[in-house]
């Protein structure tokens, strides 16, 4: 009787093992159909010329151009500006909205968040049409007239090799912050009201509470912010595309950029591909350092 029992859990476990390999299954496939495929088909693009009917094997070729190209070291320049001047801008004031969020109301707190998340979820060409606006070089520019007030001349910012970057950084500033603000309300809500309690009790000012307890406890979430946010602009390629198309004189030209137009404006593909593995190669390696050195006292 007991064999028996025993044989029908065994079945009734393998069953449910059998339903969950199915589940698994689906996640598995979609990542190897539409992933693990597209990058493997990139690492064998990347040594050829590729053509739709025959493509010929140039070893490493594409790799030995890229090394050699001065567009590309400047679009791995721009993309490193561009990195250093948005992500621990991004984060400061994403961690700032959070911290005024938190005296709030449940309610205000929750109008709050919905308000800063919802230019992740509106269209980014709408939004790009919104900031055009904004960036217009005529005096009708909305960025033109305030700076007009101040005795200031009308800039074209967006078609000058000297603001165009600034146009982008800006726009990055005042702009996405949804996401890491809701995700650092999270993370101070999860934060033990006893350490509160006994920075009280010691006399503790605010400042002293966000020195020793707040930043301290965040540590995971905003090097996890940090990484990500790093690797996001380092993928750059919306903005730029759209605003200034890289221009002008290639001074807002993205790596990501950069890759769209070798592959889909002058169609080698190859080249393409091993810019594409060779920007994640370099992702890699600066999240790698990210972990090592700023993760150390880190717990995950």
């Amino acid at each position: 009787m007991a064999r028996a029992k025993s044989t029908k859990n065994f079945r009734l476990n393998k069953g449910d093992g059998l339903w969950a390999y199915g589940f698994i299954a689906v996640a598995l496939i979609v990542y190897a159909l539409f992933t693990a495929y597209p990058v493997l088909s990139a690492f064998i693009i990347s040594f050829q010329e590729y053509k739709p009917l025959g493509s010929t094997y140039v070893g490493l070729d594409n790799y030995a151009a890229i090394f050699k190209s001065e567009l590309f070291g400047k679009a791995i320049w721009n993309t490193v500006v561009y990195t250093i001047l948005t992500v621990p801008v991004a984060l400061i004031l994403s961690f700032g909205v959070a911290i005024m969020i938190m005296p709030l109301k449940k309610w205000a707190q929750t109008t709050f968040k919905a308000v800063y998340y919802l230019p992740a979820v509106a269209s980014g060409v709408a939004l790009s049409v919104v900031w055009l606006w904004i960036f217009d070089p005529m005096a009708g520019g909305m960025l033109n007239q305030l700076i007009g007030f101040f005795g200031i001349d009308s800039q074209n910012w967006l078609g000058s090799s000297s603001t165009s970057m600034f146009s982008l950084v800006l726009m990055s500033w005042l702009s996405s912050h949804g996401t890491s603000i809701i995700i650092y309300v999270a993370a101070l809500l999860g934060i033990d009201e006893s350490y509160y309690e006994a920075a009280d009790i010691d006399g503790a000012s605010f400042w002293q509470k966000m020195w020793h307890i707040v930043i301290p406890c965040l540590k995971p979430t905003t090097l996890f912010l940090l990484v990500t946010g790093v690797i996001g602009s380092f993928q750059v390629f919306q903005n730029a595309y759209l605003m200034t198309g890289g221009g002008p004189d290639h001074s807002t030209t993205m790596v990501g950029l950069l890759v769209f137009d070798t592959a889909f404006k002058y169609f080698e593909f190859g080249a393409a591909a091993a810019q594409s593995l060779v920007l994640a190669l370099i992702i890699g390696i600066i999240a790698f350092i990210q972990f090592k050195f700023l993760g150390k006292d880190v717990e995950y």
